[in-house]
């Protein structure tokens, strides 16, 4: 780590303590990784579980073990939690339920975690003149503009019916009913909370919007890597799949569109909103990257050649099935059809691009899933030596 690091801007850049909230997740243990890695800064790292930071946790004689603390508690009802707060000189929120399955069939649970939960760390943070990024969603956007469009619309060819400006794109949500909209109804509020602290009350804020970040360490096996219950998102569901060896699910024929970006290269960002908060406060930023657009059902074929290259295995006969929403999620469930970040705004504070091909990502992630869930199965399976 260099001795001396400067902002963008070309000033100094000081060590600071970092209150991470949900530093125990996917994105969390990137992040924390990265801080002690490549920063002088101190992390208290908060969660109720610590399994993906455990190799920076221990042993004690890590090079930077002065430099983060894990504290194991629940923000839903831990009062020590404004005192971690008031102690550090940012807050990081990533704690959500963000599983699109919860946002059907836990609507309330789902709102809670995304709005309730949250509205503490945005308290203590304008009452203690602290400083905090949000993690937020894409999800945000809703609809599109040009999925109200005929289908045969030349519009639908325009990209400013579908490529979504945090300052500009209207937020287009389902009816009531459609209940998959709770987890992107509770986002929305809590970032209106958090621009009405910053207008009313001072606070220093940045939200982050993240467009389908992947990388190794996402949750992908069910009861292993992650919750035993429950339909996790589109690649860690393909993951699940093509391990078992199993056909992947296209829920409603795969069309809908996305983009995905490399956790490594998102942490950039956010480390760069870090570092120099006088151009990321006040901002609302999209992370995502636009040259990695797929089709879910392209997402699904490109997956399968990648698995098939890193484990040897020949694809399955039938490597993919079509399913209804309704039988995949359930009664309720609605979708965006398509989703593409406008990178204009971090590129203009912060200089970012993404790098990494979706290609890259993919055989990155999978080779790191593949060797993890080979490891869990030989475990599961081996037996204790006889006495």
């Amino acid at each position: 780590m260099a001795s001396a690091r400067l902002d963008l801007d070309g000033n100094l850049i000081k060590p600071i303590t970092i209150c991470m909230i949900g530093a125990g997740g996917f994105i969390g243990s990137h992040l924390c990784e990265k801080l002690m890695m490549e920063t002088p800064h101190k992390v208290l790292a908060v969660d109720v579980y610590s399994d993906k930071i455990t190799s920076l946790l221990e042993p004690s004689t890590l090079p930077w073990a002065d430099r983060i603390q894990f504290h194991r508690l629940n923000i839903k009802n831990d009062s020590r939690l404004e005192g971690l707060i008031r102690m550090a000189d940012l807050t990081i929120n990533l704690a959500a339920i963000c599983t699109p399955a919860d946002y059907n069939t836990r609507p309330l649970d789902t709102i809670y975690s995304n709005f309730i939960d949250a509205l503490p760390v945005v308290k203590y943070c304008s009452e203690n003149g602290k400083r905090l990024i949000h993690f937020s969603t894409c999800e945000i956007y809703g609809k599109t503009i040009g999925s109200f469009l005929p289908k045969d619309s030349p519009l639908r060819q325009d990209p400013s019916y579908y490529v979504l400006k945090e300052d500009a794109s209207p937020c287009i949500f389902g009816s009531i009913e459609k209940q998959r909209w709770s987890y992107a109804c509770a986002k929305q509020l809590i970032e209106r909370l958090i621009y009405a602290e910053g207008a009313e009350n001072g606070l220093d804020f940045t939200i982050v919007r993240p467009f389908n970040w992947i990388g190794p360490r996402m949750d992908f096996i069910p009861g292993i890597d992650g919750p035993s219950e429950g339909v996790p998102r589109v690649l860690a569901c393909f993951s699940n799949n093509l391990l078992r060896r199993e056909p992947l699910k296209l829920v409603d024929g795969g069309q809908s569109e996305r983009t995905f970006i490399y956790i490594k290269d998102a942490i950039e960002a956010v480390l760069l909103m870090i570092e120099n908060p006088a151009r990321a406060n006040g901002q609302i930023f999209n992370v995502g990257n636009p040259n990695n657009e797929v089709t879910v059902r392209q997402l699904a074929e490109m997956m399968t050649l990648v698995y098939s290259k890193i484990s040897g295995e020949a694809p399955l006969d039938t490597p993919t099935i079509d399913v209804s929403s309704k039988e995949f999620y359930g009664e309720g469930y609605d979708d965006s059809d398509k989703r593409i970040p406008d990178m204009t705004i971090i590129n203009r504070q912060l200089g970012w691009n993404p790098k990494t091909s979706l290609w890259d990502l993919l055989e990155s992630t999978l080779t790191y899933q593949h060797r993890t869930y080979a490891e869990a199965i030989k475990k599961a399976t081996s037996k204790p030596a006889a006495n």
